[in-house]
C-alpha cells in the first residue's frame, strides 16, 4: 500500500515538473517574440526620423482633394525605397444620406452671375472643377459631362448652383464641359461620348457619369448625383413640362450611367445631328439590354430650365419623334441592336485644354 502511494506521488511530481518546464519554455518564446517586435518598431521609428527632419512640412503640403485621392509631387527629393512615407488619413465612408442637405432650393436666374463670384464662393473646388470631401471617402468617383456651345451665360449659373449642391452631397467629382466649335449642326450625343472618353483619359478612376444639359438646375439637393444598379434619370419634372414627366420613355435633360452601364449600351448614338431623338434612342438601348430606368420621387426630381431661344444650327431633328413609338413600329429602331453593336465611340474625337478654376473645358 505504501509502495503504491509512493509511485503515485512520484508520477505526480514528474507531471508537475514537466508542466513547469513547459510553462518556462512558453514564457521564453513569448519574451523573445515581444522583444523582436519592439526592436522592429524602434528600428522603423528611427528610420523615419531623418525623413521627417528633411521634410518637416511634407504632411501639411500633401493634397488629398484630387479625384483619385493622390497627392501631387512636392518637388522635394523622395524618401529612399523601403522607408514608409506620409500616408493619407483613413477616412470613414461617406454616408448614404449626407447630413447638411437643404432639400427644396430657390433657383433664380435674374441677377448677373460673374465667374469670379462663383470662384470666390467655391474656394475648396480645385483647378479643373474637381472636389473630394475632406471628412469621408465616397463610394464613387463622378464625372459630370456637359455638352456645350455658345452658352457661357448658362454655364455660370450652372456652376453657381451645382458646385455647392455636389459638395453637400459628399461627392468626389469633376466637371467636364465639352465644347463643339464651329457652326455645324449640333451633335449632343457625340459630345457626351467625347466627354466620357476624355474624362477617363484624365482620371481612370471615374466609375459614374452624369450627363447634364447646361440649362438645367435641380431644385432639390436630395436628388443625389450618383449611379446605381440601373441607369438613372434625374430630370423627371422640369418647369418647362409643368413639373411632369413628358412620357414614359423620356430620358433627357440629366441622366446618369455607371461606366459598366455606359459600355453595355455602347455609349450614345453618334448619328443624331440637331435637337432631339438621342435620349429616346438611349432609352430603347437600355431596354434592349435588359436594364430599367430608375428615377427619384417626382417631388425631388424637379428642375428649372434657363429660358433661351433655340440655338442657331441646332434645328430640331426631323426624326426626333420617331423614337416615341413602340418597338416594331419604328423604322428608326428596326436595326437598333445591329447599330448599337456597330457604333464606334473611338470615332469621337476631342481633347481637353488647360484646366480652369471651376471646370475642365475641351477643345
Amino acid at each position: 500500500m505504501s509502495r503504491l502511494l509512493g509511485v503515485t506521488l512520484e508520477r505526480v511530481c514528474k507531471a508537475v515538473l514537466l508542466l513547469c518546464l513547459l510553462h518556462f519554455l512558453v514564457a521564453v518564446i513569448l519574451y523573445f517574440d515581444v522583444y523582436a517586435q519592439h526592436l522592429a518598431f524602434f528600428s522603423r521609428f528611427s528610420a523615419r526620423g531623418p525623413a521627417r527632419a528633411l521634410h518637416p512640412t511634407a504632411s501639411s503640403s500633401t493634397n488629398y482633394s484630387r479625384p483619385n485621392a493622390t497627392a501631387p509631387s512636392s518637388g522635394l527629393p523622395e524618401a529612399p525605397s523601403g522607408r514608409p512615407g506620409p500616408t493619407a488619413p483613413v477616412l470613414p465612408p461617406c454616408p448614404d444620406s449626407p447630413p447638411g442637405l437643404v432639400g427644396r432650393l430657390l433657383i433664380e436666374f435674374t441677377s448677373p452671375m460673374p465667374l469670379e463670384r462663383v470662384q470666390r464662393e467655391n474656394p475648396s473646388v480645385l483647378l479643373g472643377g474637381r472636389y473630394t470631401p475632406p471628412d469621408c471617402t465616397p463610394a464613387q468617383t463622378v464625372a459630370v459631362i456637359i455638352p456645350f456651345r455658345h452658352r457661357e451665360h448658362h454655364l455660370r449659373y450652372w456652376l453657381h448652383y451645382l458646385h455647392p449642391i455636389l459638395r453637400r452631397q459628399r461627392l468626389r467629382y469633376g466637371i467636364y464641359v465639352i465644347n463643339q466649335h464651329g457652326e455645324d449642326t449640333f451633335n449632343r450625343a457625340k459630345l457626351l461620348n467625347v466627354g466620357f472618353l476624355e474624362a477617363l483619359k484624365e482620371d481612370a478612376t471615374y466609375n459614374c457619369f452624369i450627363f447634364s444639359d447646361v440649362d438645367l438646375v435641380p431644385m432639390d439637393d436630395r436628388n443625389l448625383y450618383r449611379c446605381g444598379d440601373q441607369p438613372r434619370h434625374f430630370a423627371i419634372a422640369m418647369d418647362k413640362f409643368g413639373f411632369r414627366l413628358p412620357y414614359t420613355g423620356y430620358f433627357g435633360g440629366v441622366s446618369g450611367l455607371s461606366k459598366a452601364q455606359f459600355l453595355r449600351i455602347n455609349g450614345f448614338p453618334n448619328e443624331y445631328w440637331g435637337w432631339g431623338g438621342e435620349d429616346d434612342d438611349i432609352f430603347n438601348r437600355i431596354s434592349l439590354t435588359g436594364m430599367k430606368i430608375s428615377r427619384p420621387d417626382i417631388r425631388i426630381g424637379r428642375y428649372r430650365m434657363i429660358k433661351h431661344d433655340r440655338d442657331k444650327h441646332n434645328e430640331p431633328n426631323p426624326q426626333r419623334y420617331v423614337s416615341h413609338t413602340y418597338f416594331g413600329h419604328s423604322a428608326l429602331f428596326t436595326r437598333l441592336m445591329e447599330e448599337a453593336s456597330l457604333d464606334e465611340r473611338s470615332s469621337s474625337r476631342g481633347s481637353l485644354e488647360c484646366e480652369r478654376p471651376l471646370y475642365m473645358p475641351s477643345v
